[in-house]
This record gives structure tokens, sequence and C-alpha cells, in this order.
């Protein structure tokens, strides 16, 4: 009898772990690194639900006739109007700002936004960040641009997602593969991540499990990223010389 109250306490314990931190407590769903993988067929489109109940979407985008320093252009010194914004998917981009943007930087600013995500308008606070929180180092160079960031709501002080887009030159111009893990939630104070009753009970495996979707569908997600990458590939080649032109 006390043997199977044992074992009855034991399938509950893991009952309770399981639903606070997933299949896998130990092993982080954050691996930036599979988008610096040289072979594109390692790299896939994907939508797939993670061990922790958090989901990942990827997207693989060629980008012919765009240099990796381009889409750093486009980010750190062009992209600064709602009209700019516009060009980069004209249905889905209704709106943007920036906060704390610095000429020539990306790092360190936030982009705000309002775009449709599927049918839903969503309005989102991106925290642009050092990719080293990612990667463990700076995987930027003169082939390569990296750009990561947190994925929160504008109009509360919560994160509810991770996303990194990595550029690498190719002989035919550039790809683009995008990761966004959705799920990972913290309050936030400014640019600051701060430990919370929120973010505890958020990253909870059963509650991610049922709460994700009710946000974001990753489905619609992987369009959206793919459309809105194909459209920045499109455009850079002639957007980046004409602009460059005028400057010089």
């Amino acid at each position: 009898m006390k043997f199977s109250r044992l074992l009855i306490f034991l399938f509950l314990l893991l009952l309770i772990v399981v639903s606070i931190f997933g299949l896998q407590p130990f092993k982080t769903s954050i691996d930036a690194e599979t988008a610096l993988i040289k072979e594109t067929e390692f790299y896939q489109t994907e939508v797939r639900r993670l061990p922790d109940a958090s989901y990942l979407v990827a997207v693989r985008t060629p980008m012919p006739g765009v240099k990796a320093d381009m889409v750093r252009w486009w980010f750190a010194d062009f992209l600064n109007t709602t009209e700019h914004y516009s060009w980069w998917h004209p249905e889905d981009h209704v709106w943007m700002d920036w906060e704390n943007k610095k000429p020539g930087e990306v790092i360190g600013s936030s982009h705000l936004v309002h775009e449709y995500i599927g049918s839903e308008l969503s309005k989102l606070r991106i925290q642009f960040i050092n990719s080293s929180e990612f990667f463990g180092f700076d995987p930027n160079n003169e082939d390569t641009f990296v750009i990561c960031a947190r994925v929160g709501l504008l109009e509360e002080e919560i994160n509810t997602a991770k996303m990194c887009h990595v550029v690498r030159n190719t002989k035919t111009g550039a790809e683009m593969r995008s990761r966004f893990w959705l799920g990972h939630v913290a309050k936030r104070d400014g640019n600051k991540t701060i430990r919370s009753f929120e973010g505890f009970v958020g990253n909870m495996a059963l509650v991610r499990l049922f709460l994700i979707e009710q946000q974001v569908n990753p489905e619609d997600l992987k369009r959206h990223a793919i459309e809105e990458m194909t459209y920045l590939a499109e455009l850079l080649p002639s957007l980046y010389e004409s602009e460059n032109e005028y400057i010089n």
C-alpha cells in the first residue's frame, strides 16, 4: 500500500514538473546557432512545437542581388517612416515608430509597429539586442549580418517571444534565415526584463500549450515572415543603389 501511494505521489509530481517545465526541463529552446549552419539543406522553413511547449517558426528567404550590408543599412539607417514600413509589406504593415533609435545603429532601439499577422492586428514592441545574448558571441562579420530581438506587446509591459534574423552573403546575393521562438514571457521595465509572477506562470509548459495560439497563430507568422522578407529582397537592390547614389 505504501509503495502504491509512493508511485502515485511520484506520478503526480512528474505531471506537475512536466506541466511547468515541459518534457526537457534542462534544454534551452533558443537554438539560434542553427541559423548559422552553412549548408542550405539543413535549414528548413517550418513550424514546430518544442518540448517546452513553446513554438519555433523558422523561415529561409533567398535574396538574389542583395548583400548582408544592405539589410544592415535597411534596419540601421533607412527604415524611418510608416511609408518605408509599408514598402516592406504593403498589405500587413500599418504603422511604425522608433524608441531610443540612434542614426546608424539598431541595437538598443525598439521598433514600435502595428501589423497584421493573419487577420489580427498585432501591436508590438520589438527590442533589438546584442546578438551575443542568443549566441554567446557576436556572429556578425563582413559577410554576415545578425539581428536579434525580444518581442513584446506594445500596450503592455510584457514580452512574449524572441527572434533572430541571420543574413549571409552567397554567390548570387544573400540568404536570410529567420527564427522566432514563441512563448517566452517576461515582464519588462523599459529595456530590462525582470522577474515576475506573469513571467513564471507564462513560461509554464501547460500555459504555453493553451495560450500561445491566442496571441499569434504560428502558421500565420510563418506566412507573414515569408512575404515580408520576399518583399524586402525585391526592393533592396534598387533602393540601396538609388539612396547611396543620392548620398554620394
